[in-house]
């Protein structure tokens, strides 16, 4: 991989603006491998490099640029495109919040469906029936007919919305359940609400709810 390919990289997938020394400390052994005698010279390339790509995201063919913000650089929106980009922004669906009880559910239904509630159950050790309905209600899950068993209990399986979610292709993709449980962490990890947590916040609320905020509200502001 070419260096300026991974400064790309490492811009589009940083957070915050990311210095000049920060990517020349995470491409170093690539650049020794390529050829670069020292420090000097890695960091006059990674410079180099970093000019070359504002110059290509400068052109009127790219929607985004790589501006350099406080200190470090970072990908945003060009301004003529900051119209098109708000609509899509008020076209997209409110975040999805998810109790703990609600993600192992899913996680379970993701990797032996088709399942009844009586077999997610046995698995969690817990009744689950309560958060099946927010998954439905999510489009993470839907039915897939009854088992021919006594009683004939529905089956549960992911949507597409599940898959969109995740990015994944179809459920052969699924990672292992490891993989999964990391991915799990970092897609829901500001929608999550521990539902030990929201009990704890009800029990405790103030009888006067203007001067408090909640978390929902919060993370609003924020």
């Amino acid at each position: 991989m070419s260096l300026k390919a991974q400064l790309e990289a490492i811009i589009y997938a940083a957070e915050t603006p990311i210095t000049l020394e920060q990517m020349t400390q995470l491409v170093k052994e690539s650049a020794v491998a390529d050829g670069a005698a020292d420090d000097a010279e890695i960091k006059s390339r990674v410079r180099s490099s970093l000019e070359e790509l504002v110059g290509e995201y400068g052109s009127p063919s790219h929607g985004i640029e790589i501006r350099q913000v406080a200190g470090g650089y970072r990908m945003s929106t060009k301004p003529e495109q900051h119209e098109v980009v708000r609509a899509f922004a008020k076209s997209l669906k409110p975040p999805i919040r998810l109790s703990l009880p609600s993600l192992e559910t899913l996680a379970v239904i993701a990797y032996k469906q088709p399942v009844t509630v009586p077999e997610i159950n046995e698995i969690r050790g817990v009744d689950s029936g309560g958060v099946i309905g927010t998954l439905l209600d999510r489009k993470l899950i839907t039915t897939a007919g009854r088992k021919q068993v006594i009683g004939r209990p529905i089956l549960y399986k992911t949507t597409k919305e599940f898959l969109m979610r995740f990015g994944l292709k179809d459920v052969n993709e699924l990672p292992s359940m490891e993989e999964f449980e990391k991915l799990v962490a970092e897609s829901f990890q500001a929608e999550l609400i521990p539902a030990e947590s929201a009990v704890a916040e009800e029990s405790v609320a103030p009888a006067e709810p203007e001067v408090v905020e909640s978390s929902s509200e919060a993370e609003k502001a924020g």
